[in-house]
């Protein structure tokens, strides 16, 4: 049959959508036709390449409604996190539990006082319902908070330095995952960038020589996914915290992922709370809320009353203010510190972070008891010690210990993986050194039946 004539038997956009179920109908018909087209155009080229000469009609079909029930369904997912990585950017971040979740809605639905003040009947602030618990947890003045902290990073320095000097030790100019880099959010905050000192060793005359009448902000970004050791030496907080306010500049601390929990009475690297820097002497501190606090994606400014109500004042903080359901997270996610070395078992991610091997090890078993024997000897499944990192940039310089499921299967590792993604419900592991592995460490207790099931589920 040549091209022609297969050419002929490809249906018209509308006959197709005729003979399509009612259920994918309910599609919004604009993505309907899109998905047609597209699929008639694929069925074009593989005829033009001769890799179809037949049955073009019953092909294009079954490619369309499979392309149409993928579309149906949500594109997010839940997935079960077997990477080990509690704070894993790609899986949505910080974990948050669902008691939380279920607080926060019922804050919210159907409506709130989200800008409204219920004592006095007039306009509130959003940002007044979170702010209470920053400035107590943190000893800061003020606080709000914006959509991520590079948002907060940038619009910090925006507004006290635009057009005007950012001064920033070469030994922090640090990047993040997807390329992010200080230097570029300074450059779009409107700044000079002024380099002081080396990579491994900046002084504080070096600081003192880069001050100028137009010097805006001294800037210190904590080295939050790298450590620089060896013949090196940085500024103390305290000293840049006096030379800050000896020269009237503002000292911006962006911490990335700030703490408000000693996590060294939980054998977790130690990490300088939030409220370390305010009492240093910082005049803002920006750091995520979706990192070790274990909530929402956002960016929190803590700092000086009078800076922070300038910060507020800049037109760019309407564009990246947050909206009720992330506040209203933050809020339930911040009432879960109970001190600065406590915290209530509701914050999923210190909670997951703080089980020991022996607990995970437990869970193990507990999996593995669940799975015939048969599909364990087969597959040479075995519980195994592991490490992992926290993931995110924080509390990068510790291993944290964890338990793995390890599964050597006559299966090659790299289809033995998209199997476990492919799943009813996906669970994302790891290989290494030809192995596949599902780490326990962010994987919650209630998942446990679950992880049985799945591995039953892709092994049988």
């Amino acid at each position: 049959m040549n091209n022609k004539e297969l050419y002929k038997q490809i249906p018209s956009v509308d006959e197709i959508i005729n003979n399509l179920p009612n259920d994918l109908l309910l599609l919004h018909r604009n993505l309907i036709k899109q998905i047609i087209r597209n699929s008639i155009n694929d069925i074009k080229k593989q005829i033009s390449n001769g890799e179809l000469n037949t049955d073009v009609s019953r092909y294009l079909r079954g490619l369309i409604l499979e392309r149409l029930n993928r579309a149906s369904k949500p594109h997010l997912n839940k997935v079960i996190n077997g990477t080990g990585i509690v704070l894993h950017t790609g899986l949505g971040r910080a974990p948050i539990s669902k008691k939380i979740f279920n607080k926060a809605l019922d804050s919210i639905y159907p409506y709130t006082n989200l800008e409204f003040n219920l004592s006095n009947g007039k306009r509130g602030e959003r940002n007044h319902h979170v702010d209470y618990l920053l400035n107590s947890i943190t000893g800061s003045e003020s606080s709000i908070v914006v959509n991520n902290n590079a948002a907060a990073v940038l619009l910090t320095l925006n507004t006290l330095a635009e057009n005007e000097k950012v001064i920033i030790s070469r030994g922090q100019q640090v990047e993040i995952g997807g390329s992010f880099r200080i230097p570029d959010v300074i450059n779009k905050s409107n700044c000079n960038m002024i380099e002081v000192g080396t990579t491994n060793k900046t002084h504080l005359k070096d600081y003192q020589q880069a001050i100028n009448d137009n010097s805006g902000v001294i800037l210190y970004a904590h080295t939050s996914n790298y450590k620089v050791v060896g013949f090196t030496e940085e500024v103390s907080l305290i000293d840049l915290g006096k030379l800050s306010k000896k020269n009237r500049i503002p000292l911006v601390v962006d911490l990335g992922s700030g703490a408000l929990l000693d996590f060294s009475k939980m054998n977790l690297p130690f990490e300088n709370l939030v409220s370390h820097y305010i009492k240093a002497g910082s005049s803002i501190v920006t750091f995520s809320g979706d990192k070790l606090i274990g909530g929402p994606q956002c960016g929190i400014i803590c700092g000086k009353k009078g800076l922070i109500k300038k910060i507020q004042n800049n037109p760019l903080y309407r564009a990246l203010r947050c909206d009720k359901f992330t506040l209203s997270l933050l809020e339930h996610s911040l009432k879960t510190f109970i001190s600065d070395s406590n915290f209530n078992s509701e914050n999923l991610v210190i909670s997951l972070l703080n089980r020991d091997r022996g607990t995970l090890e437990k869970m193990g078993n507990k999996i593995l008891n669940k799975i015939d024997k048969k599909i364990i000897n087969k597959n040479n499944i075995e519980l195994i010690p592991s490490n992992v990192e926290a993931g995110s940039g924080s509390l990068p310089t510790k291993n944290i210990e964890s338990c793995a499921i390890s599964i050597q299967s006559e299966i090659k590792p790299m289809l033995l993986s998209q199997k476990f993604r492919s799943a009813s419900i996906p669970i994302i592991g790891y290989i290494n050194k030809g192995t596949f592995f599902i780490d326990l460490k962010a994987i919650t207790a209630d998942q446990a039946q679950l992880v049985s099931n799945i591995i039953v589920e892709v092994l049988s």
